[in-house]
């Protein structure tokens, strides 16, 4: 498992060369000195239930990067099976049979050259664990934690922000200045009185764009979204999010009965294997569909084109497997028509919300912005500043070199059930 630059145009291996003799002559290459995963188990302060999941902890696979020059990175990607394939047993299966040579031997003239190098790497081809459907977007959210701590450690060696990275990888335009993130809330699946308490909060603390989780066994989601529209107002922006949890057949006569409650836009109501079956329901239901487990990867992308199967993207930087490749998401949307929401995963750390905050500080056109809910949901902060959101949902830019937060190695070490280092120079 190799570069392939062979696939590569002239003009971009002539752009390459030349800023290979440009550093030869100033002395600015960058190369990896070592290269470190971890398996971290991070425990919640509330246990999540959505229809297709119950956790009260996520097991969370960190990449550490370190430079020649000392500059150190990290990076972070969750596994999830019922989305991308991947457990975090598989997942380090994957990196444990890969062959990192080749990126350990690669000259980075830049943090811009950095990111085309870790775009065009090749993880090893594994296997899914037993039972589990494989996909294109197998190792995503391996790819993207490593690609993120390279791409910390890059921008720190260069003394800039990754967000400025980021405008600089956009090739539509689609990016401008910093500006501050507006984070909408989220309400999973609680009894009536913390279902009360939390729509209650997100009031008081101004946060006007609501998501709630439909679709679970046992639970009446009229009664839930009378509550929720009762105690968050009716201007509040209230989306549903039913993570798979209705046949294709069905998701019509399910839906109806919640349209009264006045949703902007229902995410996932299928199976991905069902996914077909949204072009239907689109003509069936009035509310914009988005695309959430079926949407992880270029393939996803172009079917859901193809098949006019939803009018929004959800792009989550671990399951579309980085910074580079949600990017690409972002403008294919865009050339497509279509609108997009930058999610995050349940459990993150302040590394991926860090990751996520400086993308929606400078990518433009998103319809929602989700993450930066460390200390509400967090048990174990990893890193020494606390990304959660202020009043009415806002996060301001992060304007520090790459990620622009300082992580305690200590407390990963303590924390980690097991790593493993995959570059050691």
């Amino acid at each position: 498992m190799t570069f392939q630059p062979a696939h590569q145009s002239l003009s971009t291996k002539t752009s390459i060369a030349g800023r290979l003799i440009s550093s030869v002559i100033f002395g600015r290459f960058m190369r990896i000195h070592r290269l470190t995963a971890f398996h971290v188990p991070i425990g919640l302060k509330r246990s999540i239930r959505h229809a297709s999941h119950h956790r009260s902890e996520t097991q969370t696979l960190l990449f550490r990067c370190v430079l020649r020059d000392g500059s150190v990175g990290w990076g972070e990607g969750l596994p999830r099976t019922y989305v991308t394939g991947e457990s975090i047993d598989s997942a380090w299966r994957m990196i444990s049979r890969t062959d990192f040579g080749d990126l350990a031997a690669a000259d980075f003239t830049s943090a811009a050259a950095a990111a085309e190098q870790i775009d065009l790497f090749r993880f090893c081809a594994t296997e899914a664990d037993a039972g589990v459907v494989s996909r294109e977007c197998f190792g995503n959210s391996v790819r993207a934690a490593a690609e993120t701590a390279i791409l910390d450690a890059a921008c720190r060696a260069e003394n800039r922000p990754l967000s400025g990275l980021i405008r600089q990888l956009s090739k539509s335009g689609t990016c401008g200045d910093p500006i501050p993130v507006n984070y909408s809330g989220i309400i999973t699946g609680e009894s009536p009185r913390s279902l009360r308490k939390s729509a209650i909060l997100m009031r008081l603390g101004g946060i006007r764009a609501i998501k709630v989780k439909v679709g679970m066994a046992g639970a009446s989601d009229a009664d839930i979204l009378r509550r929720v529209r009762f105690w968050s107002g009716r201007n509040c922006d209230l989306r549903l999010d039913a993570n798979e949890a209705w046949r294709g057949e069905e998701a019509a006569e399910k839906l109806r009965p919640l349209l009264a409650f006045g949703p902007t836009c229902i995410e996932q109501p299928v199976p991905h294997s069902d996914v077909a079956a949204l072009r239907q329901l689109r003509d069936e239901i009035s509310v914009p569909i988005m695309l959430d487990e079926s949407l992880c990867c270029s393939e996803d992308a172009e079917r859901a084109v193809s098949g006019g199967l939803c009018d929004l993207f959800n792009i989550r930087l671990s399951k579309c497997g980085g910074i580079l490749r949600s990017l690409r998401l972002v403008e294919f949307a865009n050339i497509s028509q279509l609108n997009w929401q930058l999610g995050c995963q349940v459990g993150e750390t302040g590394i991926l919300s860090a990751a996520g905050r400086h993308f929606a500080s400078v990518v433009r056109g998103h319809r929602f912005v989700e993450g930066s809910y460390d200390r509400f949901l967090v048990r174990e902060r990893l890193t020494e500043q606390d990304l959660t959101f202020g009043y009415a949902g806002y996060g301001q830019p992060l304007d520090r070199p790459g990620l622009g937060v300082e992580v305690d190695e200590c407390r990963v070490r303590s924390l980690a059930k097991r790593y493993a280092d995959v570059i050691a120079g």
